[in-house]
């Protein structure tokens, strides 16, 4: 009887790749020492020089450019899938942006471009992959996507993302309710604070991150590790009935707002 945590022969896609700070690159590491076959991606060229040499880490594998603002990029990178393997078995987006002027400003202030394009590559993009990859999950499949806490509670200096990571988790539950009948379960991950180039971003966060170490149940951070280990779990047939759900990895971070 196969072992309920390994990915032996599972395989799929990793998106958002940006170095070795990137909850991506927690997700192939795990996924990849849990047996998995992964095809991971980064956004820009600019971003090539900084995860080539993280591929012996995550098991050496095929790396694609995808700005998931470009359909057909996204088109590639799906049919890629398709003709490596036949199929997929999950896929991983850990993407965001919103422009600094907008994130770093009042909600009430933020631009309708600024909104637009935070919206347009933090969720709706998700939303693009997971019509891309239902077709290739005829045997079923699970897709992840990364959130946090302020989706939930105003969190100082989250501002724009706070609302965006919100529609970002109902459409985790909606594509749960509609995907389910055909085995496709869909989660969100809502890590705490994580020293990555994303969080850099923030306004104040580095005293988002010393509050997490000092005030969260555990008494530290959780490491994009601790996000792949978790994915790796939801991924295996440990998690075949959890779908739907936001899942924290934050060291009870949450609990402390």
């Amino acid at each position: 009887m196969e072992h309920p945590f390994s990915l032996e022969g599972k395989v799929g896609i990793v998106a958002g790749l940006a170095n070795e700070n990137s909850i991506a690159f927690g997700c192939a590491q795990a996924l990849h020492q849990a047996g998995a076959d992964v095809l991971v991606t980064y956004g820009s060229p600019k971003a090539e020089r900084f995860v080539t040499p993280l591929k012996p880490s995550m098991g050496d594998p095929e790396m694609m450019l995808c700005d998931v603002q470009d359909d057909h990029q996204l088109d590639v990178l799906f049919a890629r899938a398709k003709e490596k393997w036949g199929r997929i078995d999950f896929v991983v987006h850990s993407i965001a942006f919103a422009p600094l002027d907008d994130l770093h400003g009042r909600v009430v202030d933020c631009s309708r471009e600024g909104f637009s394009l935070a919206m347009d590559i933090s969720c709706h993009s998700f939303i693009r992959m997971a019509k891309r990859a239902e077709p290739l999950m005829s045997a079923g499949g699970t897709l992840f996507n990364m959130s946090y806490y302020g989706a939930e509670k105003a969190v100082d200096n989250y501002n724009l993302m706070g609302p965006v990571k919100a529609a970002l988790e109902s459409t985790t539950r909606y594509l749960a309710a509609e995907l389910g009948p055909q085995g496709i379960r869909v989660h969100a991950i809502s890590p705490g604070p994580i020293r990555t180039r994303a969080a850099s971003g923030l306004k104040e966060f580095e005293a988002l991150a010393v509050d997490g170490e000092t005030r969260s149940p555990l008494r530290r951070l959780a490491t994009v590790q601790d996000v792949g280990n978790a994915v790796v779990y939801l991924t295996a047939d440990a998690g075949r009935v959890l779908t739907g759900l936001t899942h924290y990895v934050d060291a009870g971070h949450h609990l402390r707002f």
